[in-house]
């Protein structure tokens, strides 16, 4: 029920990581509404590799000890802090979720996500080391907030990470990618993967190559619009049949394993791009001469800035890209994460409210 009012003392059932390292269903208290923030009925939340990174490879070590699990968040606002302007009783917004020191010169900036003293934070975002999305009710500051009027609320969700990083990392390249003759190659058709060959289409004037092991991910590929889908070991012969006489202008490696990383510097061109996004751990060397191509400009981009968050939902609405998405109830959210661990989710897993 959408009320203008917050109900002080109201608690609600969350997914949070445990002290323990694992996660489980809890009882919380929603957050008192102070100045400046508002209250959220949570519609849906995606789940990503970075919440697998959390629960299974320790990479919230240095991080509050509990914490609701969650960065990819859509909800419609139900109760307005005092002072805020702006958004209204009943919109349907996603929620920006990177956190910074807020005094730095990035942060000033509006790129909390390259926070110049991340490394000192207790927390990457909301849901990674405080409280996230995987409930039914939660109060965040206004300003996180971006109308998302019209578009699916699990899409909308979805957008927060998987589409914003994806905007972001292909951002950072479009100078490369401007002439019709240039070719970008997308490693990996998943929750990112298959959103960034989505914006390449609609943003750049690229031909597109997405790759995969998986045959329903490289089906995913193809109604995304890539030209060409494959296995890994068939890309530089569908990269040459391409694109004769050259290799890849940019490369998105959406899984950044040994394999992937290894597949990717041999395949760019000379002053191409190297884009690493994934959380494969792999390793690129750069010292051994002639190891990489000349010129070659390697980025790893980080979530993006609440400015492209808006861009992307616009592109979104305008019904250039779709967010493919596996449904679960938020219930089942530990059978939501066992699928990803097993590799069953084409597209992206999204926890749905029972508001939805």
């Amino acid at each position: 029920m959408v009320t203008g009012k917050a109900e002080s003392g109201v608690s609600v059932l969350a997914f949070r990581k445990t002290e323990l390292g694992g996660a489980g269903f809890f009882e919380v208290e929603v957050e008192a509404l102070g100045p400046g923030c508002v209250q959220i009925d949570v519609l849906a939340a995606g789940i990503c590799h970075s919440d697998l990174h959390v629960l299974d490879g320790g990479v919230s070590g240095a991080w509050n000890p509990e914490f609701t699990l969650g960065h990819e968040i859509c909800g419609r606002v139900s109760a307005l802090g005092a002072g805020v302007s702006g958004v209204g009783i009943g919109d349907q917004v996603a929620v920006y979720a990177p956190l910074g020191c807020g005094r730095c010169t990035r942060c000033a900036a509006g790129l909390h996500n390259y926070c110049e003293r991340r490394s000192g934070l207790r927390a990457v975002g909301l849901g990674l080391g405080v409280d996230g999305g995987m409930t039914s009710r939660m109060v965040v500051d206004a300003w996180r907030l971006v109308p998302a009027p019209g578009i699916d609320p699990a899409s909308a969700a979805v957008l927060t990470d998987a589409g914003l990083t994806s905007y972001h990392a292909i951002s950072g390249s479009k100078g490369k990618l401007r002439d019709s003759g240039a070719v970008a190659v997308v490693l990996g058709i998943g929750g990112l993967g298959h959103l960034a060959i989505q914006i390449l289409r609609a943003t750049t004037a690229a031909r597109v190559i997405g790759v995969d092991t998986r045959p329903a991910a490289l089906d995913l590929g193809t109604r995304c619009g890539a030209d060409i889908t494959c296995l890994p070991a068939d890309l530089a012969r569908e990269l040459r049949r391409l694109s004769p006489g050259h290799d890849a202008d940019v490369i998105f490696d959406f899984v950044a394993t040994q394999d992937t990383i290894e597949l990717a510097k041999q395949l760019v061109r000379p002053a191409g791009d190297l884009v690493i996004v994934g959380g494969g751990r792999g390793t690129l060397a750069v010292t051994k001469p002639g190891a990489l191509p000349a010129g070659l400009a390697i980025r790893l981009p980080f979530w993006g800035s609440p400015a492209e968050l808006r861009e992307v939902v616009e592109v979104c609405r305008s019904g250039a890209i779709e967010a493919y998405v596996r449904p679960f109830r938020l219930d089942q959210a530990p059978a939501a994460l066992d699928a990803l661990r097993g590799g069953e989710i084409s597209g992206r897993a999204v926890l749905l409210s029972d508001a939805v």
